[in-house]
C-alpha cells in the first residue's frame, strides 16, 4: 500500500492545476512573492474561499525572453516534472497545517538550467515556502 501512495503522491493531476482568470488574478493581485533562482514564486493562502485541494500550483515562462514557444514548453516541462517530484513535502505541510494555498512558479532565467540545477532549486523553493507560509500562520494567529 505504501508504494501505491507514494506513486500517487507524485502526480500532477489537472485538478492541481491552477487556472481561471479571475482565480489568476486575485493570486497576483493579494499574494506574496520571493525570488529563489532561476525561479519567482507567488503564492496565496485561500484557506477562507471554497477551494478544496491543500494545493493548486500554475507554472508560467515569459514571452518576451524565449521567443518560441517551443523553448517556453520545454521550460514548463522541466518545472512541472521538478515540482512532481518534490510536491509530497509541500501538499503535506498544507494538509498538516490545514491551509490552502494557491501558487504561481515563474521562470525568470535567460536560459534553460538544467534539470538537476532547476531540481536543487525547487527543493530549496519548497523550504523557502514553507517558511514563509509559517511565518504567516504565526501572524495570523497573532493577530487573530
Amino acid at each position: 500500500w505504501d508504494i501505491l501512495f507514494h506513486k500517487k503522491m507524485n502526480t500532477f493531476p489537472k485538478t492541481e492545476h491552477l487556472f481561471g482568470e479571475k482565480v489568476i488574478e486575485n493570486l497576483f493581485k493579494n499574494g506574496q512573492s520571493f525570488i529563489t533562482y532561476p525561479y519567482r514564486v507567488v503564492f496565496l493562502d485561500v484557506s477562507h474561499s471554497v477551494e478544496e485541494l491543500p494545493l493548486r500550483v500554475m507554472m508560467s515562462v515569459s514571452k518576451k525572453k524565449f521567443k518560441k514557444a517551443v523553448t517556453r514548453n520545454r521550460i514548463k516541462r522541466l518545472m512541472r516534472e521538478v515540482y512532481r517530484l518534490n510536491k509530497t513535502e509541500l501538499a503535506n505541510f498544507a494538509s498538516d497545517e490545514k491551509i490552502r494555498i494557491h501558487v504561481a512558479f515563474q521562470y525568470v532565467a535567460d536560459e534553460i538550467l538544467s534539470f538537476d540545477e532547476m531540481n536543487n532549486k525547487m527543493i530549496k523553493l519548497t523550504d523557502k515556502l514553507k517558511r514563509n507560509l509559517l511565518e504567516n500562520l504565526k501572524k495570523t494567529d497573532e493577530n487573530g
